[in-house]
């Protein structure tokens, strides 16, 4: 593959994240890492777009700046539309969907301006567009400049390929990696989630304790673009081989079926050497053998339902179940209200920011080692 010039990649944060998602793409080395408003930007090449996809947890679409130019009015961003060079990132034989947005600039209907460059694609290039195409060409036009960018995902990244069954509110793989970076685990200590669902916080713990990459077994829109070099892809999938986990990750649950998802999806995954799932309640929960490590739960809100009552006596028995048996352990709750975590009677540090979660405001607390 031919070597292009370093360009700029946007790396979209879940909003309340985008500061934990900078600490992760600084772990990974990539170049010129600034956080800005709603994700990362980061420069470099192709082959750079295509290992933020493979390797980061907590980015939600990786999008590609492939050019921009300045447009006063609809003529005008015709004109330059027709003549961009299409070629260098699209493919002919693939559809491609526009998405235009719109903000302090003369040209205001964004609905017009995706319709300007859709039909440039298809009359001067000749690549078809159709509203379900993978490859999406983004227009973001604010303050008269017009600056394209291609989404190299696809489907959102916290769709890691393994997960089949889901609970009633599953909570994004995305978010569930980016909540335990702020619990500081760091893959060679146990995780337990005494209420697991599907099991997310556990399977994505035993991925990072595993080494695996989070995009080793999904597809992205990227595999369909001119730049894409599948010998250089195969490549950086297999460069690094799987470990054995040095600890395991722990999931229990008082549901049977979310135990069976849970399971499955572990399989799928392929943790289930080093995860344990167990059906019982939070009243059986007791710590496995072995150092201490990190409890972490995304229990039931409430906000739903309109009723919760009943929830802080469960919120309170599972503080009480934490602070007896699970000294020297540290603990992350997710939840919508502050009432339902002081419940718990929990020792918790301040917050970190609220989290936009299926519409919800959630927010992380957490604890220092318990006494």
């Amino acid at each position: 593959m031919t070597t292009t010039p370093d360009f700029d990649i946007f790396l979209m944060a879940t909003p309340g994240l985008d500061s934990a998602l900078h600490d992760e793409v600084r772990q990974h080395r990539f170049k010129a890492v600034k956080q800005v408003a709603g994700g990362v930007m980061v420069k470099g090449t192709w082959k750079d777009v295509w290992r933020a996809n493979l390797e980061l947890r907590g980015c939600g679409h990786v999008l590609a700046r492939i050019g921009s130019f300045r447009v006063m009015h609809l003529a005008q961003l015709d004109k330059r539309a027709r003549d961009f060079p299409w070629g260098s990132v699209l493919r002919k034989d693939v559809p491609v969907h526009v998405e235009a947005s719109c903000t302090h600039s003369r040209i205001y209907h964004s609905g017009a301006a995706a319709q300007r460059i859709s039909r440039a694609i298809v009359e001067e290039f000749g690549a078809p567009v159709a509203d379900d195409a993978e490859v999406v060409v983004k227009a973001r036009i604010e303050d008269d400049l017009c600056t394209l960018s291609i989404d190299s995902s696809g489907e959102s990244l916290h769709k890691r390929g393994y997960k089949a069954g889901v609970g009633k509110a599953p909570l994004r793989e995305t978010l569930a990696s980016l909540f335990l970076r702020q619990c500081r685990f760091d893959g060679v200590e146990p995780v337990v989630d005494p209420m697991c669902g599907s099991g997310t916080f556990v399977i994505e713990a035993a991925e990072i304790a595993a080494g695996l990459k989070p995009g080793r077994n999904r597809h992205f829109a990227f595999e369909k673009l001119a730049t894409f070099d599948a010998a250089v892809w195969h490549e950086m999938k297999a460069a690094t081989p799987t470990r054995m986990a040095a600890v395991s990750c722990f999931g229990s649950d008082r549901d049977a079926g979310a135990i069976r998802m849970a399971k499955a999806n572990a399989d799928r995954a392929g943790v289930s050497g080093f995860t344990q799932f167990t059906q019982q309640s939070i009243s059986d929960l007791v710590p496995p053998e072995g150092p201490f490590g990190l409890v972490i739960v995304n229990p039931p809100y409430g906000t739903r339902i309109g009723d919760k009552k009943p929830l802080f006596a469960l919120y309170g028995a599972l503080g009480q179940v934490l602070k007896t048996r699970f000294s020297g352990w540290r603990v992350g709750i997710v939840t919508t209200d502050a009432a339902l975590a002081r419940a718990t009677e929990l020792p918790f540090l301040d917050p970190a920011p609220p989290v936009l979660h299926g519409g919800l405001k959630v927010t992380l607390y957490r604890t220092a080692a318990l006494p």
